[in-house]
């Protein structure tokens, strides 16, 4: 597959990204545990290679992910290689590294007032001198501040400090708000073949906005590894109930139904879900999280077989009796 510009701008990913939110291993979000488990810092390094080396150029992190811990990892194994990676990261919230734990700001508008600070932090984590696409990451922030962010946003970007910006959010009017910002290219948002956005895909299409997809794998679900009865560690994210709720349960009981036309071709699961979202529409870029190298194969496997046809989408369509989504 030929690579795709992050919306308006002229940077040019991989149809496919990796997800480094697994590579923070434990951190504490508010109260739930945030992490996918325990991490080998070694594993994760050599994983970000190996993505690299099958064709993943577009790595996606936050300050969130381990309290900083992701960011310096994927900076490390950057090492000699920025050159051939974009780098995404994201900022919003008050980051305790020592205590690992990720809480909000005091006040909505320090997250203005600390903009420049978190921005130099994830700089020097990620042991480089831009970023080539930083993204708010928080979900609800009021839209009556945003023209006050997106000031100081197109201030980094006048610095060279970052290239580009977006943000981290299911909310189309939020969208269509921070699409205002000169330098504004992409909005980063759940997607996957059970759980469709037309909404923010028609407005991304219409603004030449990238749509960066997370969870276009559910959380796994949509791997084939896990059944109704499957329980995950309490240190693992995806034990929260909402987790299971939202990404989960719904997969897992349309995934049999799916499974023949995701797997045509000689596509794993994994693979054929991926082509369901390059399929979906021209602005999509998938970030699965990937936190071994066998993942990174797989996943990055699936750019060589490319999106599924029309007609497999319109069969998708009619497994999941929703509205024809492709032409």
């Amino acid at each position: 597959m030929e690579k795709r510009l992050l919306g308006k701008s002229n940077i040019a990913v991989s149809p496919l990204g990796m997800g480094c939110w697994a590579i923070g291993g434990l951190w504490r979000f508010l109260d739930i545990e945030a992490g996918w488990g325990e991490v080998d810092d070694a594993e994760s390094t050599r994983t970000v290679h190996s993505a690299l080396e099958n064709g993943i150029t577009f790595f996606d992190t936050a300050a969130n992910y381990g309290a900083g811990h992701s960011e310096t990892i994927l900076g490390q194994a950057l090492a000699g290689r920025r050159d051939q990676a974009v780098i995404a990261t994201k900022f919003g919230w008050h980051v305790d590294v020592a205590a690992k734990h990720i809480t909000h700001h005091a006040e909505v508008g320090n997250i203005i007032r600390n903009l420049r600070a978190e921005c130099e932090d994830s700089l020097r984590r990620l042991n480089t001198d831009y970023i080539d696409l930083y993204q708010l990451h928080v979900w609800d922030y009021p839209v009556e501040h945003v023209p006050a962010l997106l000031k100081g946003l197109e201030s980094l970007v006048s610095e060279g400090k970052i290239r580009a910006y977006g943000w981290s959010t299911d909310s189309v009017e939020g969208a269509r708000a921070f699409s205002a910002g000169e330098h504004c290219v992409a909005i980063q948002h759940d997607l996957n073949v059970v759980k469709d956005a037309p909404d923010m895909l028609a407005l991304c299409e219409r603004l030449n906005l990238a749509s960066v997809n997370r969870s276009p794998l559910a959380r796994g679900a949509l791997t084939g590894k896990y059944t109704q009865t499957t329980t995950f560690a309490q240190n693992d994210v995806r034990s929260d109930q909402w987790s299971w709720d939202t990404f989960f349960a719904p997969t897992l009981d349309r995934l049999d139904a799916l499974r023949d036309v995701l797997t045509s071709g000689g596509r794993s699961l994994t693979q054929g879900a991926l082509a369901w979202i390059w399929a979906r529409s021209e602005m999509t870029v998938p970030i699965p999280g990937i936190r071994t190298e066998a993942q990174a194969v797989e996943n990055a496997g699936a750019m060589q077989f490319g999106p599924l046809t029309a007609d497999q989408m319109r069969q998708i369509d009619d497994i999941l009796e929703r509205a024809v989504t492709s032409a």
